[in-house]
């Protein structure tokens, strides 16, 4: 199991909220024990908690991917099943990998498919992709909605992760029950 957090905002300039980023992945602790990473940019902030499963150095996250005059960065938490038969398609349209895990596969999905990746996963994920050069944010959650991912706008922005004290623990965020909420 992995924690995956994060905030994007258009109106405000993030490389100078690294101790919020912090803050939220140190929430995360239990999630993944074994390492953590951070990535901040103009307009986003991601982080993520490992529990290292499978190939330890190729599996670092936030995964960056450069790629035709663009930046990638991706969290993510989960097992992606079909990740031979994805990893072959992208073999054979010229993908090139430095590991073996799904993460590097998913990323190189998005920016094979882009948007439609999800109709060509097989599992059970939850992630959120940075592209800098369209400065998008694509999030995604299983069909199944297994893997937890909650969001939220709040600031003129957006703020997702795998827990909702993650969230809690941005910067002023107030908690507020209301009757959609109890619903």
């Amino acid at each position: 199991m992995c924690g995956i957090v994060g905030f994007v905002n258009y109106k405000k300039d993030l490389p100078n909220k690294k101790n919020i980023l912090n803050k939220m992945v140190q929430t995360l602790a239990k999630r993944g024990p074994d390492e953590e990473g951070l990535y901040l940019n103009k307009h986003v902030a991601l982080g993520h908690k490992r529990l290292i499963v499978i190939d330890p150095q190729g599996g670092k996250q936030p995964m960056v991917e450069r790629f035709s005059l663009g930046e990638y960065a991706l969290v993510y938490n989960g097992q992606i099943y079909n990740t031979k038969e994805l990893r072959n398609t992208l073999l054979e349209n010229g993908f090139t990998f430095f590991g073996y895990s799904d993460t590097e596969v998913l990323l190189k999905s998005y920016i094979h498919y882009g948007k439609d990746v999800v109709n060509h996963l097989n599992g059970i994920f939850a992630f959120a992709i940075w592209n800098s050069k369209t400065e998008e944010l694509f999030m995604a959650r299983d069909h199944f909605g297994v893997k937890p991912f909650f969001y939220t706008e709040f600031d003129q922005g957006l703020i997702f992760a795998s827990e909702l004290k993650a969230i809690f623990s941005y910067f002023n965020f107030e908690k507020i029950i209301d009757k959609q909420g109890i619903s």
